[in-house]
């Protein structure tokens, strides 16, 4: 057992995490590096990396290079230069024009922060869409708004979070293959379902949870291949038909009055330990296709993964969050189609690579770069030959082994983002002064007032969606909990009227909140099966019903 270096929780490094940090080590001239085994626990280096992801801070500034208005996740003051996407990927500028020798009587981490420094930053992550610019980390999609992390031709989707082949949801999270839902968490293969939570292959499905292969059902709990179900009560279609057409889903307190009903209802049964599905030799949460992997939370389709969170389609890596189609990574986040990573953080199509940030497209056997395209054999946006590359490095692994830097992710305190804008206060939430007091950044939220013709506090909001008149697009809604004022497009409210529901009353990112926390914790804990007695792990804490 060891001590973590942050938190001071003893933790275990197994002789199978001890093989792969062997597996993974980098080879010079025929002498392997040995990564030295981690001085923090597995939850601290989760947090240490996701602070340097930041998903859903948006902001509007100008093009360093070109002066056009854009959406940045980097805020106009901010210290960093911020390229567009056409600015950032044009041939007419090169990252090794920023390149430095490595200085020996340096850290290597302040070096590598002041090339982060110097070099531009491409604004956001927004490829090859169709009236979607305010969305991040999107691919392929089109005429989305406010969208998170959407992918594979993602379609008519606002503020939404983690969608896969999804088109025509609002207000999700979690979700594949799914259709005309709302206020939908973890889903797939689901077509109008409403309030849901844990759903497979459902459809017109109201307030339901941990449902599969049902349709036509209200406040259901732990069902299968039912349908015409009330609170987990069999009716006939013509009962059911009736009972929705007593619901009025168009108002807002009706929603509320719903749901807390159907929240009451759902801890009388039974919880599952852990979302688990098609998972063998797994542990973790929220895992579908898997098998051999420990400690693993929101993936699919992978193997021999262990301390990772929310990817896809790879294999061999360990303590990696945000990955897909990846192998034999360590310590890194935010990667696409990656090969042999070790502490990389926003890098894609790239392989062999330590240390670099925000390098891609074919980028090679590089260490300590930043915004590299097509690069190989570089340090610190330097330029070498294979030879030289070969011979300095073992030298610099030696320093940094004497700084105690070898074997660590890039510190909090380098991270581009505060660490308020990051994933990490998501998951390790903290307050300004707990997080200064870390010598950790925090930014202070300044909301932009909305040019509008009146304000109006939720609470004043009509009732019904029949109720609500075209000119609520020209009005500010303070929220409900927090007094943050926020808009609604017009996009938005041609869906809400389509499918009959109430105006939100809260902030969106209140109903970010709100959503995520349906979710488990990514932490596992010893506790009884409440039916067979055998002790078991699972994402539900001891003290939760």
């Amino acid at each position: 057992m060891a001590d973590c270096k942050q938190c001071g929780t003893a933790f275990e490094v197994t002789d199978e995490d001890l093989e792969f940090y062997e597996k993974v080590s980098p080879v010079f001239n025929g002498e392997k590096y040995l990564i030295p085994p981690p001085t923090h626990c597995p939850q601290c280096r989760q947090q240490r990396r996701i602070a340097w992801r930041n998903e859903r801070a948006l902001y509007k500034r100008k093009c360093d290079k070109t002066g056009k208005e854009i959406v940045s996740c980097f805020p106009q003051d901010s210290m960093y230069t911020v390229y567009c996407q056409e600015a950032f990927w044009a041939d007419d500028w090169d990252p090794r024009d920023y390149g430095k020798d490595f200085d020996f009587n340096r850290p290597f981490f302040d070096q590598f922060n002041e090339l982060i420094k110097a070099v531009p930053q491409i604004a956001l992550l927004n490829m090859k869409t169709e009236n979607s610019e305010y969305c991040h980390r999107i691919y392929d999609g089109r005429n989305n708004y406010m969208s998170i992390i959407a992918l594979y031709a993602p379609e008519n989707l606002m503020h939404t979070y983690y969608t896969m082949h999804c088109k025509d949801c609002t207000d999700t999270a979690f979700n594949q293959y799914s259709e005309l839902c709302y206020e939908a968490v973890d889903t797939e293969h689901c077509y109008q379902c409403f309030y849901g939570l844990r759903l497979n292959n459902c459809k017109d499905c109201y307030f339901c949870e941990d449902c599969t292969g049902c349709s036509n059902c209200f406040g259901c709990k732990n069902l299968h291949q039912q349908k015409y179900c009330i609170f987990n009560q069999q009716k006939t279609k013509e009962e059911y038909d009736v009972f929705l057409k007593s619901c009025s889903f168009e108002s807002y307190l009706f929603i509320q009055k719903t749901m807390d009903e159907a929240h009451q209802f759902f801890l009388e049964h039974p919880h599952r330990s852990n979302v688990l599905i098609d998972a063998s030799n797994v542990t973790g949460g929220n895992v579908y296709h898997c098998r051999d992997s420990k400690e693993l939370y929101d993936w699919y389709e992978s193997e021999r993964m262990t301390y990772c969170a929310l990817g896809e389609k790879s294999h061999d890596c360990m303590d990696v969050y945000g990955m897909g189609v990846g192998e034999f990574c360590l310590e890194s986040v935010t990667n696409m189609y990656v090969n042999h990573l070790l502490f990389c953080s926003s890098t894609a199509n790239s392989s062999d690579l330590s240390y670099c940030y925000e390098s891609s497209t074919d980028t090679a056997n590089c260490f300590g770069c930043v915004c590299m395209k097509k690069g190989k054999y570089c340090i610190l946006n330097k330029q070498y030959s294979k030879e030289e590359y070969e011979a300095l490095l073992p030298k610099i692994i030696e320093h940094m082994k004497s700084n105690s830097e070898w074997g660590e992710f890039f510190p909090v305190e380098y991270s581009p983002m505060a660490y308020n804008e990051s994933v990490a206060q998501d998951y390790f939430p903290l307050t300004k002064e707990e997080a200064e007091n870390r010598n950790w950044r925090w930014r202070n939220e300044k909301d932009e007032i909305p040019k509008v013709e009146k304000t109006i506090p939720a609470v004043q909001l009509p009732d019904s969606i029949d109720d609500v008149p075209d000119d609520i697009l020209n009005w500010a809604i303070e929220c409900e909990l927090t007094t943050r004022p926020f808009l609604i497009v017009k996009q938005e409210l041609e869906f809400y009227r389509k499918m009959k529901l109430p105006i939100p009353h809260l902030h969106p990112d209140e109903r970010y909140k709100k959503r995520m926390g349906l979710r488990n914790p990514r932490k596992l804990w010893g506790r009884t099966c409440d039916k067979c007695r055998k002790d078991i792990k699972t994402t539900y804490s001891p003290e939760r019903p």
